[in-house]
Formats: structure tokens, C-alpha cells, sequence
């Protein structure tokens, strides 16, 4: 049983089969000839030596040289440390190759991708997002794009906390509306209202509402991007919807108004405590 467990985790290191089993007869003895190695180890006779050249160019056996060609193991320490870095130097190479070629190639395809999106499908206006990053970098995009104003309804769990992002508070800087909806639970510390402070100190409005609908963006009254938790899974998983759509826009604004005009400002919370 040792023997088959031993064999398994070389075969995950990296050896197949037949090189595990020659591999665990020769470190038992001082040196083998191939078909001695062959007959312990079950290995086909036609085999022998295609698998014992392949563990000496791995470095777990040496050939010693006499009347009769033998085979030894190399000390296990040594092999496995020597075979592991080596691979690791070709795994290093190899990957310095493709990332040039990813290089090279995403600028070759890039006019590709532009003139593609030019296009107009049945759906463009709507796209769902699954991949965290690329919901990163969407919502960033549709933020340095707006100009007159921007609204959201914001809760963890966040892809992107508003309330520490910098685009936002360079909008209110520069003038643009930006106006932020809160839940209660994200000033239950005193981190949490400080950041949001920084918020008003920079131009935006910050209020603070109790089951706030959902994640929703609002970038210049036309487009947008509703975050929603996965029901299914367990663990946190956002799936975004990205909309470029006036009269969805137009409705998604007016259900912001209304929660807006029946929330809180900061101020209550400074007055009565996170609690209020």
C-alpha cells in the first residue's frame, strides 16, 4: 500500500506509470540491469528501456557502465528537486513566449474587435457580464465617459465601492451631479462614514436609505449597469446587466428619485449614531 502511494505522488510530480514503479525498484538496490528492473516492476520488456532513458533524462536514474550496461537511482532529494526545476524554467520560458504572443497578437486583432463593434446586433443594448475584472473595468469606463450626472444605489457586496473610488469623487470635483444612495449598513463603523464624508467633501450627495432595491448605476440618464447577487451559488458572485437604453434609463432614474427623496443624510447619522 506505501508502495502504490508513493508510486501515486510521483505520477503527480510528474512521471507516468511505468517510470513511478522502475523508479521505486531501482531505490531499493544498489543498480539493476533493464529486464531485472523490468521483471519487478511489471513493465513489458519492449518497454524497459524507453522508460528507463526517459527517467534518466529526467535525472532519477544514471547509467552505470561496466561488462553489462546497468541502471541506478539518483538520491530522491536531488532528482526531484533537479526535475521540478527544470520544469519550472520551461514552464517560465513558455510562459514569457505566449505573453509576448497574447501581445502581439490582441494589437493585431484590435482593429478586428473595433470595426466588429461598429456593427449593430438585434441586442445591443444590453450585455451580461459574469467576470468579475470586466465589471471592474466596465463600470470605470461608463464613469469617465459621464458628463452631466451620475446615480447610484450602492450596497455591498461591492465589485467596485464607490464610496473609495477615485473617478467618482474627481466627477463631483470637476461638477458633474453625482448622487449616492447608501445603505444604513454601510456606516456602521466609523470607517464607513468617514469615506463617505470624503464623498460630500468632494461634491457629491451621499445619503443613506434601509433595503435599497439593488446595485444600480446610472451614467447620464441613458445608460447604466444593475449589479445582481447570484441566488444560487453560495459564495458572493455578482452578474451584471449593462444597458444602453433611454427609456430603460428614464425608468431606472425615476425609481432612483423616489427612493432618494425618502432617504437620509448623513447628518442623521452623525446626530443619532450608526443605529438611526
Amino acid at each position: 500500500m506505501e508502495l502504490e502511494a508513493q508510486a501515486r505522488r510521483l505520477h503527480d510530480v510528474g512521471l507516468n506509470a511505468y517510470e513511478s514503479n522502475a523508479y521505486l525498484v531501482l531505490i531499493g538496490h544498489v543498480q539493476f540491469k533493464a529486464l531485472d528492473v523490468a521483471s519487478r516492476a511489471n513493465i513489458p520488456r519492449a518497454k524497459i528501456y524507453e522508460v528507463l532513458n526517459s527517467l534518466v533524462d529526467k535525472g532519477f536514474v544514471r547509467v552505470v557502465h561496466g561488462k553489462t550496461k546497468q541502471f541506478s537511482a539518483v538520491e530522491p532529494r536531488l532528482a526531484l528537486e533537479g526535475y521540478l526545476g527544470r520544469r519550472r524554467e520551461r514552464f517560465l520560458r513558455e510562459w514569457e513566449d505566449r505573453q509576448q504572443l497574447a501581445t502581439v497578437l490582441s494589437d493585431e486583432l484590435a482593429k478586428t474587435f473595433r470595426d466588429g463593434s461598429n456593427g449593430h446586433s438585434a441586442l445591443d443594448y444590453l450585455r451580461i457580464i459574469t467576470d468579475t475584472r470586466q465589471i471592474v473595468e466596465e463600470y470605470r469606463n461608463m464613469l469617465l465617459q459621464t458628463r452631466n450626472e451620475y446615480l447610484e444605489f450602492a450596497r455591498r457586496p461591492y465589485g467596485v465601492d464607490p464610496g473609495r473610488e477615485p473617478i467618482v469623487r474627481s466627477l463631483a470635483d470637476k461638477g458633474t451631479a453625482c448622487k449616492l444612495l447608501f445603505d444604513f449598513s454601510d456606516v456602521e463603523d466609523p470607517e464607513g462614514r468617514d469615506r463617505l464624508k470624503l464623498l460630500e467633501d468632494a461634491g457629491a450627495e451621499v445619503r443613506l436609505g434601509r433595503n435599497v432595491p439593488m446595485k444600480l448605476a446610472l451614467f447620464d440618464s441613458h445608460s447604466g449597469m444593475i449589479s445582481l447577487d447570484d441566488p444560487v451559488v453560495s459564495h458572493q458572485k455578482i452578474t451584471a446587466l449593462v444597458f444602453e437604453h433611454r427609456s430603460l434609463g428614464s425608468a431606472m432614474r425615476t425609481l432612483f428619485v423616489d427612493f432618494w427623496n425618502r432617504s437620509s443624510g448623513l447628518e442623521a447619522v452623525r446626530g443619532n449614531g450608526a443605529g438611526v
